[in-house]
């Protein structure tokens, strides 16, 4: 009997799988829809996503070119803006090093049907709440979702908002290809209007744009900000207004979707807010090193405590240590020594969907052991509505908080969950 290829028994096992359910993966098809394209899929038939030697995601990690980048101080008047903003710990959060072992072994579990990581003891996820005390970024606020520029439209914002000249800017975004500035533009930019010019509200727009392009907007590109985040930034004294957690969220959420694929060799979005994630909820995984800050008492953000240790534990390595975790491997509740910093917001049980870069659903019902609560099976998710439903919701956020509570009751000992 001759030998069967690998390719006639990936393409029975698919078969068998719209009939019944995907080898090593969903028994129910309905739910995880889009399990076809997933890396765990692959894995499970033997096979990685190899790019040279390196089968694990190359990670978007800017910290140490940010760290290079921060003056001793700001002119008064930029930090008292950068203050306001609620973007100022984003100067003091990124990890120098991320470990894309750890990262990758995480993407594998991650269902963008439901936003979360399927974890062997159950679902767990990054909730807005998670963002909030890792990096002090404002919850409560309006949404955001940008329109994209052309390069030309790039360069007239650079006029408005940055003041810097046509001409100059529309090289730049002719250099970038598209509506785009470099990283090292902006940075440039903000040193020619702090130092200079003295036109102190074109450098903050220039920073904060550098600085949310460097950390929670961070993209493929290692060097690159989209411009159609600048808008953002047209008014100094109402930045604080828009949910800063939420567009941070999105923007990782977005890019988790995207690395789940097995097509897919790199990471974006904040991998910071990720490994420290990691950390707080997994002691057991990881190359774990605190800082000798105390993230708790003078309130500064959680995601300082942690440092970047090396090791030697592969990819491969950390899939069974991640099939072997239980309950009793989780930290449910991290933050709960970090309340007089950042009071719990009953907003981050909001449930629905987000809207950034993109819109997302955001579930904590099925994660609901995150909040203190025991779980229970959740619905299937939502279909996305309209942006102004969307914003509706999150202001109505009570009505979603009470229905996704009503099935629970609190955690009342440890074993209960």
């Amino acid at each position: 009997m001759p030998p069967v290829h690998q390719e006639q028994v990936e393409e029975q096992a698919e078969q068998q799988a719209v009939q019944q359910a995907w080898p090593g993966g969903p028994i129910d098809t309905s739910l995880l829809t889009r399990y076809e394209h997933h890396v765990a899929r692959h894995v499970w038939f033997g096979q990685e996503r190899v790019e040279g030697d390196k089968i694990e995601l190359r990670i978007v990690s800017l910290g140490r070119k940010l760290a290079d980048r921060i003056p001793d101080h700001h002119p008064q008047v930029i930090q008292g803006w950068l203050n306001i903003s609620g973007l100022c710990w984003l100067e003091r959060t990124s990890l120098k090093f991320t470990d894309p072992q750890l990262i990758s072994a995480f993407v594998e579990r991650w269902h963008p049907e439901t936003s979360s990581f399927h974890m062997p003891f159950g679902e767990i996820t990054i909730t807005l709440d998670d963002v909030a005390c890792l990096l002090h970024l404002p919850v409560r606020g309006q949404f955001y979702t940008p329109v994209s520029v052309s390069q030309e439209q790039a360069a007239e914002l650079a006029v408005e908002l940055l003041g810097e000249e046509y001409e100059f800017a529309l090289r730049e975004t002719v250099a970038q290809r598209g509506g785009y500035f470099s990283q090292q533009w902006l940075y440039e930019s903000y040193n020619r209007n702090a130092n200079f010019y003295g036109k102190y509200d074109c450098a903050a727009r220039a920073w904060m744009l550098m600085l949310v392009g460097s950390t929670i907007l961070a993209d493929k590109s290692y060097t690159r900000v989209d411009a159609k985040w600048l808008l953002l930034f047209s008014d100094l004294s109402a930045v604080h207004t828009y949910s800063w957690a939420s567009i941070a969220l999105v923007c990782l959420y977005d890019n988790l979707n995207d690395a789940f694929m097995f097509s897919t060799r790199a990471l974006a979005g904040y991998a910071t807010l990720l490994q420290c994630w990691i950390h707080e909820y997994f002691p057991t995984l990881g190359r774990r090193a605190q800082s000798d800050l105390n993230c708790d008492n003078p309130g500064f953000p959680r995601a300082m405590r942690w440092m970047y240790k090396q090791g030697k534990t592969k990819l491969p390595d950390y899939r069974p240590i991640l099939d072997a975790l239980t309950p009793d491997d989780v930290i449910w509740r991290p933050f709960e020594t970090h309340r007089g910093s950042i009071p719990f917001d009953l907003i981050t049980l909001y449930s629905g969907h987000l809207r950034g870069s993109t819109v997302v659903p955001y579930l904590p019902e099925r994660c609901i052991r995150q909040f203190g609560f025991v779980q229970y099976i959740p619905p299937p998710p939502p279909l996305a509505p309209a942006y102004s439903d969307i914003d509706s919701d999150w202001i109505g956020y009570h009505a979603s908080v009470d229905r996704i509570l009503q099935p629970t009751r609190p955690v009342t000992y440890a074993s209960v969950s």
